[in-house]
């Protein structure tokens, strides 16, 4: 008989056909990135939205956001999956006029413009932390309106601050301050210096919920979902500190603490808008004429 009478239960030599064996990987196909788009780091499964676009060390790297709030950031272009698939992100292509470069606080950046002279108005902060987190976000605003931000070294002695500043039309005040809650030492504070000569219209007390302003950073930026809890009578600071791990000790601590969480600020929108709104206020409160 034949030896080809019998059919091959194995089929054909299984080296004699490389290709029908060695299939070619999927060819990664561009996307641009866009605000929004879901993909996922195909080395470590990490599934996140397109949050930003940002350049760090040289290298343009894009930031993902996953479901419980978690930040990570990768380098541009290939190793990502859609939907199964891979693809390489791009830079998204631009039509048409150039968008407008904007600063930290979504304002258009005017290139090379020179700081305004002080307005006779000012914006008043309770603190140090409070200051620097101010002038990161809205320092290229407040230089443009030409508007002084001071610090209260808190609000315990508001209303005496008032008085020897002298609010008018022409000088105005725009104060923000923590913990701006109800029944608290703050709110009586904030009603009291309102009842004072002088401070209605010319003088405008914002405030925001936290206890410290640190708490005013979404807690995100630190790996965090929510900011720790800190029982009364711990030090805030001090707790926060010790919840995250970090050293804690002393004020030296605490100060490289706070330029940690601030390091991560880069825009307003890492920022709740309980406090992003109030400043916005306040920035409109001491330069627009009053009527």
């Amino acid at each position: 008989m034949s030896p080809n009478a019998f059919p091959d239960r194995y089929g054909s030599d299984v080296l004699s056909s490389p290709a029908a064996h060695h299939r070619r990987r999927p060819v990664a196909r561009d996307v641009p990135v866009s605000r929004g788009l879901v993909v996922e780091e195909a080395s470590t499964g990490f599934t996140g939205a397109v949050t930003r676009l940002e350049k760090i060390a040289g290298e343009i790297v894009v930031e993902l956001e996953d479901g419980r709030g978690v930040l990570r950031s990768f380098p541009l272009g290939p190793g990502f999956m859609i939907d199964g698939s891979p693809v390489r992100l791009v830079r998204p292509v631009r039509s048409g006029p150039a968008a407008p470069k904007r600063s930290a606080s979504g304002s258009v950046y005017v290139e090379g413009a020179k700081a305004r002279t002080a307005r006779a108005s000012r914006i008043w902060v309770e603190g140090k932390h409070d200051a620097e987190l101010v002038q990161k976000v809205w320092g290229h605003d407040l230089r443009i309106e030409g508007i002084v931000v001071e610090m209260l070294d808190g609000a315990d002695n508001l209303a005496e601050r008032v008085e020897d500043f002298a609010p008018n039309p022409q000088r105005r005040l725009g104060i923000l301050v923590d913990h701006l809650v109800p029944g608290s030492k703050e709110t009586r504070i904030a009603q009291q210096v309102m009842r004072m000569r002088g401070a209605q219209g010319n003088v405008l007390i914002l405030g925001h919920p936290y206890v410290d302003v640190w708490q005013a950073v979404r807690p995100a930026r630190v790996g965090l979902t929510a900011w720790p809890h800190i029982p009364k009578g711990t030090d805030i600071k001090h707790g926060t500190l010790a919840a995250l791990g970090w050293p804690h000790e002393d004020q030296a601590d605490v100060a490289r603490g706070w330029q940690r969480i601030l390091s991560t600020v880069r825009s307003y929108a890492d920022v709740e808008p309980t406090l992003s709104g109030r400043i916005e206020e306040l920035i409109d409160w001491v330069t627009v004429p009053q009527e």
